[in-house]
């Protein structure tokens, strides 16, 4: 598309994100953290934790010999948890294979645990100035309705069609600058709702504007109800803090510590009563944790027990801990977990 680059990139100049934190300095060490935090979070959210994580883990061999707990706790609040335990185990990779430093070459890139086509090019033109085109969920959006495609974004044929404007469109020079721009231009005009189209450098030939499509397009993914799973977990308070164990690496809050779950009341009350006979079950109103995943709805219904005094700190193999608010030890939570407990308080 002729002088699509140039009106973006003139653009980005007066009006484009110039000092976000993994730009000064940008390393490729700095850029990948950035972009696996940036998977589908905004920004705003995504600098303290970078700015957190990077203090404590300012290269790749920091991050690979940290204890995993610790990146999960940096992590707590970001969501997409194996997006962390992605990263890690790339950290290791690169360790072991690569001196320490991520390659400069798009399938070994993608190689790595956590990256895929887009997140290895974003790398690759951000921090070695290398011709890549990106497809992000911003850049998906702003070529979508500026080249007037039809269809779910999602779906195999839209993906190739938009995958083909985006190398089109790439310019082969100032790669760092025009990645971060068409970001920019989907993150803070092409938006999903209010697009301001007034302030658009590409308007001019954008098919959605001139077709009056603009919130038409991109084409939504066919709805359908989340499915609602109801599960039970246990309060268990003691003196010293409320039981959590650690969940099974894969699956959904893998590898964080969690209140511990059964499908069932009648199952969760025995498994606490078999393992703490003298257990006495508190009877309030049943409090419920709610979080939408992306596949369905969570209820989490509170199952509460009071607890004699236990053993403190980690636990049957580092898979279980009690955990006191006022003085947590650093592991990672679901954040609607956290939220809980930080409301619980401790008992006296």
């Amino acid at each position: 598309m002729s002088g699509f680059a140039t009106r973006l990139l003139d653009w980005f100049d007066a009006h484009g994100r110039h000092d976000l934190p993994w730009q000064h300095p940008r390393t490729a060490y700095r850029v990948w953290v950035s972009e696996i935090m940036l998977q589908q979070t905004r920004v705003e959210t995504v600098i303290p934790y970078f700015l957190s994580f990077m203090d404590r883990f300012p290269d790749v061999r920091a991050l690979a010999m940290a204890p995993a707990d610790e990146v999960l706790h940096l992590w707590a609040g970001l969501g997409y948890y194996a997006r962390a335990r992605n990263l890690q185990q790339a950290a290791r990779l690169l360790v072991e294979r690569h001196g320490g430093e991520l390659p400069a070459e798009p399938a070994a890139l993608q190689a790595l645990p956590g990256i895929g086509r887009s997140t290895a090019a974003a790398i690759l033109a951000q921090a070695f100035g290398q011709a890549e085109a990106i497809l992000d969920g911003n850049v998906r959006r702003v070529l979508a309705r500026h080249a007037g495609v039809d269809g779910w974004p999602g779906s195999p044929g839209v993906q190739r069609r938009l995958w083909s404007l985006a190398e089109a469109r790439v310019p082969g020079f100032r790669m760092a600058d025009y990645t971060q721009a068409i970001m920019d231009l989907g993150a803070t005009v092409c938006t999903r709702g209010r697009p301001d189209c007034g302030r658009c450098p590409v308007a001019a030939d954008c098919v959605a504007l001139a077709q009056d499509r603009v919130a038409e397009l991109p084409t939504p993914r066919p709805g359908r109800a989340l499915p609602v799973r109801t599960r039970w977990a246990g309060l268990l308070r003691s003196p010293e803090g409320v039981f959590l164990e650690r969940r099974p690496a894969s699956g959904i809050w893998g590898g964080l510590y969690s209140l511990p779950e059964r499908d069932d009341a009648m199952e969760l009350r025995d498994w606490i009563l078999s393992r703490w006979p003298a257990a006495q079950p508190i009877k309030l109103p049943v409090d419920r944790i709610g979080h939408v995943f992306s596949h369905y709805r969570l209820d989490l219904r509170i199952l509460p027990f009071r607890l004699p005094p236990g053993a403190c700190g980690i636990m049957d193999g580092e898979q279980a801990i009690w955990y006191n608010s006022r003085l947590p030890v650093r592991v990672g939570l679901p954040a609607p977990i956290e939220r809980f407990l930080r409301e619980q308080g401790n008992p006296e």
